[in-house]
């Protein structure tokens, strides 16, 4: 046959529609949509919720599977294409300058979600993500819904164990600061109450601590501690004011196995989020420890009970008395300037009024001091 371009065309297109029939033909022929374990068909809602994701371009950013190989929020499940059951588009995204997002529903309450929209630096204050405040209301809420979705069933678990938990944090904390303080460490396994810091709060591991509280606490829990961040009006109940925790240290001794623990799980319910897969455990002992002192004024670091001093441990005397017991006659053990204590002593003038007095215990004095 001569070779002419009439038949190089048609040789082409023949070509073209035979790949094309067993790339693209075949396989939409003989594969079917299954649905995994965990789909669920999306609600009006979250519908618009996941067209505001699609159209602000957060597929850029943020994937939504999970890998056998990732070891971070939300590697609890490996991501399956039956997930995505009639999602259109479905925008998988390969980027992961923030978290993937695959199992995010129900990993934070809605109230977290809104104040991370509304300003990301509000609930993690080193994020590079914009501010989406140009966004209506209406439309935050429904990209809250599609968040809150991922995951399918699994996220309405979550969910529902938000709701469930929320409920009793809310009611906690419409009792009063004491008793939010006592309904908060009651959660706390007696075993994690009796644990006093087994890492000396040295002038390093307070730096530590410091820079940790400056990178995922300050803007809810504030600067000087009492829960007046920028995310506290989204938040209910608000965070919690660790300057009020100075006339709850169990047994007037333990201190820091109650933080390492609410540190590592956070508190379910609220805007206080899980640290274990942010924080390896030294570090979060390095927070407990500059919360203790900056914002309780006491620490029970190296007390009893305790076991074998760690070979890189210099000399450190824990000179923290219990509160209480302090001696006016001697200078205050507080390595940093103006921390702030329970009693206000330590604080700026503007700030004190935010902190409750100890005759107020047990009163229902002003909720905002939780």
């Amino acid at each position: 046959m001569k070779m002419t371009p009439a038949v190089l065309i048609v040789g082409a297109l023949m070509v073209f529609w035979a790949s094309s029939f067993i790339i693209v033909g075949i396989p939409s022929m003989t594969m079917k949509e299954v649905p995994s374990e965990i789909w669920r068909p999306l609600s009006a809602e979250e519908k618009v919720g996941h067209r505001l994701y699609v159209r602000n371009g957060c597929s850029y950013c943020h994937s939504l599977f999970i890998r056998v190989n990732d070891w971070d929020v939300g590697a609890e499940r490996i991501a399956q294409s039956g997930d995505y059951v009639g999602v259109e588009p479905a925008i998988l995204g390969s980027e992961r300058t923030g978290p993937d997002l695959s199992q995010e529903g129900g990993e934070h309450p809605d109230d977290w979600n809104v104040a991370h929209f509304k300003n990301p630096r509000f609930t993690s204050p080193i994020s590079l993500m914009p501010a989406w405040d140009f966004l209506e209301d209406k439309e935050i809420g429904a990209l809250t819904s599609y968040v809150q979705a991922l995951g399918g069933k699994a996220a309405d678990l979550r969910q529902a164990r938000q709701r469930k938990w929320k409920k009793q944090a809310v009611a906690a904390f419409a009792a009063g600061p004491d008793r939010n303080i006592e309904w908060l460490h009651a959660q706390v396994p007696e075993v994690w109450r009796r644990m006093p810091n087994p890492y000396p709060a040295t002038e390093a591991a307070l730096q530590r601590g410091k820079r940790i509280y400056q990178q995922f606490c300050i803007n809810c829990h504030s600067p000087i501690g009492d829960g007046r961040g920028p995310a506290e009006p989204f938040l209910s109940p608000p965070p919690l004011n660790f300057t009020t925790l100075r006339r709850h240290v169990v047994e007037n001794r333990y201190i820091g196995g109650l933080f390492y623990y609410q540190i590592m799980n956070g508190v379910t319910g609220t805007a206080m989020p899980y640290f274990k897969k942010h924080l390896e455990s030294e570090k979060i002992w390095d927070l407990a420890n500059y919360l203790a002192v900056s914002f309780v004024g006491y620490t029970d670091a190296n007390t009893e009970p305790r076991g074998i001093d760690a070979s890189f441990e210099g000399g450190w005397e824990n000179r923290y008395p219990v509160p209480g017991t302090e001696r006016p006659d001697l200078p205050s053990p507080l390595p940093l300037s103006r921390r702030a204590r329970g009693d206000g002593q330590n604080l700026p003038p503007e700030a004190r009024e935010s902190v409750p007095s100890p005759a107020g215990r047990g009163m229902g004095t002003n909720s905002r001091e939780n």
